[in-house]
């Protein structure tokens, strides 16, 4: 009898630490409400923001996961999720918002995987990248063809093809020297840009590594030019992004009866990504006098591709488990190397003191590289607490 009930307790304790997900298709207006739903079940872990409006006025919310939500904390990794680029394709749409929904529901219930996850990360998901387009999917619906009816946004505008080419320029400094990251932008780029810099700096400024240029195909629909690429490939060039472009189902527009079994066959993958975030090594990059120095680049040996400390002079670099040679530089400073171990699981944290450079005094010119956070300055000194201390956010959930 005992270890019926006790075979029932355990039942009764899954069935807790399964969240309730909402399992329909969510118009703009409910995807909303599913937004600002989860953020007043889980005020102290969620924060709200917009990064701009779509061409028919309809706002780019982002919904933030962190224990100190809007502030980026030194040594703590951010990571994006962005779904429904295309209109037309729905699925990563729906499962960021039963993810939203699950994040929340799991803290709730004390699953420690998922409070630990929002402790030791800042998650940003933004359910809709394009929801005019999304609009016009949904009006033909799932049962009714409409071969790429609501793909591009009401401008008629890809968005997913719709960013500089940097790979010509890449390919160039490789041959020839010059910077592998953070790549100038085109020149015919640079004041179509200026006019929604307002909306990308929005998501620069909330503690990004990265800097996420949405085209004006999402606001004012300017006319752009040829050579574009997807945004997976500039960020990676342009910013200290990582980004992958993920196809999900080869149904663009499932029916909702199958969004349950969707959700459970991708819930797992959600998570783990996220996970990955924290492999590799990260670290402080610090002048003789402990000030952060930002912009400071970090290269590791036989990888054609650098990373820069941000503002607070913290950085992250995702590496595989192994025997890595990592150098940080910065103008004015003497570099510094060292031979670093990556384990699996948690990252490796490598701290850099440079030396002021006796032949090179100034420190303010400009990192290898150009562009945006490229410029290196003292600022004061972060401190972060130990990895043994667990953060609480600031109050608990209801």
């Amino acid at each position: 009898m005992s270890d019926l009930l006790s075979a029932f307790l355990h039942l009764l304790l899954l069935f807790k630490l399964v969240a309730p997900v909402t399992f329909r298709h969510h118009r703009y207006d409910d995807l909303v409400r599913t937004l600002y739903k989860v953020h007043n079940q889980c005020p102290y872990i969620t924060r709200i923001y917009s990064i701009g409006r779509s061409v028919k006025g309809r706002h780019l919310y982002v919904l933030e996961f962190s224990d100190y939500p809007g502030i980026h904390e030194a040594l703590e990794p951010e990571v994006k999720y962005v779904g429904n680029m295309h209109g037309d394709e729905v699925l990563g749409r729906e499962l960021l918002l039963q993810l939203s929904e699950f994040l929340c529901e799991e803290f709730r219930n004390q699953n420690q995987r998922i409070t630990r996850l929002i402790q030791e990360t800042r998650i940003h998901i933004l359910p809709s990248m394009n929801p005019d387009g999304y609009e016009a999917a949904a009006n033909r619906g799932p049962k009714i063809p409409g071969h790429l009816v609501g793909r591009n946004n009401a401008n008629e505008v890809d968005l997913n093809r719709n960013f500089p080419d940097l790979n010509t320029y890449f390919y160039y400094n490789e041959k020839h020297g010059g910077p592998n990251h953070h790549l100038p932008l085109p020149d015919n780029w640079e004041s179509q840009l200026a006019k929604v810099y307002s909306y990308a700096h929005g998501w620069m400024h909330q503690g990004w590594n990265c800097g996420d240029y949405f085209p004006d195909g999402i606001t004012n629909g300017a006319s752009w030019y040829s050579l574009s690429k997807g945004m997976q490939d500039f960020n990676y060039l342009h910013t200290n992004c990582f980004e992958i472009t993920l196809e999900l189902s080869c149904n663009k527009f499932p029916r909702q009866e199958e969004l349950q079994r969707e959700w459970l066959g991708n819930r797992e993958a959600l998570i783990q990504f996220l996970e990955q975030v924290h492999h590799g090594i990260k670290g402080m990059v610090l002048d003789e006098n402990h000030h952060n120095l930002t912009g400071a680049v970090i290269s590791v040996s036989g990888i054609n591709h650098d990373v820069t400390a941000g503002e607070q002079g913290d950085y992250f670099r995702l590496l595989l488990p192994g025997t890595y040679t990592v150098t940080a530089t910065a103008p004015g400073f003497d570099p510094l190397t060292e031979n670093v171990i990556v384990h699996p699981g948690k990252p490796t944290l490598v701290n850099f003191y440079l030396k002021r450079s006796i032949t090179q005094v100034n420190p303010a010119k400009k990192a290898p590289g150009g562009g945006q956070g490229s410029r290196v300055k003292a600022q004061p000194r972060i401190t972060k607490k130990k990895d043994g201390a667990r953060k609480q956010p600031h109050r608990g959930p209801a």
